[in-house]
């Protein structure tokens, strides 16, 4: 029979998808917001988590421009808190999969930049990844079974990610500036939570993993494949560098993730393209 899950973070952007796939395909589940689980209580899953759980961690604070104007919040969210989750986990003898970032890294190349395997070295520019990259070794200090997964960019296509805003500027505006500089691998919400199943399902699943669609994309490609995609002009989109656009957090330039270890063991995700163009065929 296969394990309940306990989600954190449930009504967030994955963690409502993760919701409603498992509702829909009839699995035993446990929803918690973070009102019904403050993953920042050290003692908040004593009462939640019970031995046999899969909990999947989707709690966390993810508006990199918010966290690195409050590091003090996002480290009690993305580290501490994700700790508190992977002891509650070992206590009850639960297992954890615990969703971090593309953010753990840099973007820095000496040569040419190719896709992040799970065991390059780290070293996050923003205080968003820095603070995921301490929640992974929390997690792993506290429970060193516990499954970490690294995705980025992850969008629904609705709300206000990267996909739905570039939805509502083509229905606004004649042209749009958007970043060419910044390269990532876009992740449809969907493939994402089918792969979190799996790794759920899989009582012996390594420790970390990277979880995107593949092929790496910039923010300039990713919009005009939006606008191509709604039917719109995809030249209405117009190439600026971050320079023109600065944020308060600094973006890694190329945050790119390799799935290779993931798609040895786990049916592999599609294309960032064909993750797009099944988002776009459901939204339009």
């Amino acid at each position: 029979m296969p394990a309940r899950i306990v989600i954190t973070g449930a009504g967030g952007q994955v963690g409502r998808f993760l919701g409603a796939e498992l509702t829909a395909r009839g699995r035993d589940l446990l929803a918690c917001t973070s009102v019904q689980w403050d993953i920042t209580d050290p003692a908040a899953g004593d009462d939640i988590v019970a031995p046999g759980d899969v909990v999947i961690n989707c709690a966390a604070l993810t508006a990199v421009d918010v966290a690195e104007a409050e590091p003090a919040r996002a480290y009690a969210v993305n580290a501490t808190g994700a700790g508190n989750v992977a002891r509650a986990c070992a206590a009850r003898g639960a297992r954890l999969v615990h969703i971090s970032t593309d953010y753990v890294f840099g973007g820095d190349f000496d040569g040419a930049p190719r896709p992040y395997d799970v065991d390059d070295p780290v070293g996050p520019r923003s205080v968003y990844g820095q603070s995921k990259l301490a929640g992974e070794r929390a997690v792993h200090d506290a429970l060193p079974d516990a499954t970490v997964v690294r995705t980025a960019w992850v969008y629904t296509g609705v709300g206000s990610d990267f996909v739905a805003t570039m939805r509502r500027l083509e229905s606004e505006r004649d042209e749009i500036e958007v970043v060419a500089d910044q390269t990532g691998s876009p992740t449809y919400v969907a493939d994402l939570v089918g792969a979190l199943l799996q790794i759920a399902d899989d009582p012996g699943a390594p420790p970390l993993l990277h979880v995107v669609n593949t092929g790496p994309a910039s923010r300039y490609e990713l919009a005009r494949a939006v606008f191509a995609g709604s039917g719109a002009d995809p030249e209405r989109v117009r190439p600026v560098s971050t320079d023109k656009h600065p944020r308060p957090a600094p973006r890694p330039v190329y945050s790119a993730l390799s799935t290779a270890r993931f798609d040895a063991r786990y049916r592999p995700l599609r294309s960032w393209r064909d993750g797009l163009g099944a988002a776009l065929a459901e939204l339009n």
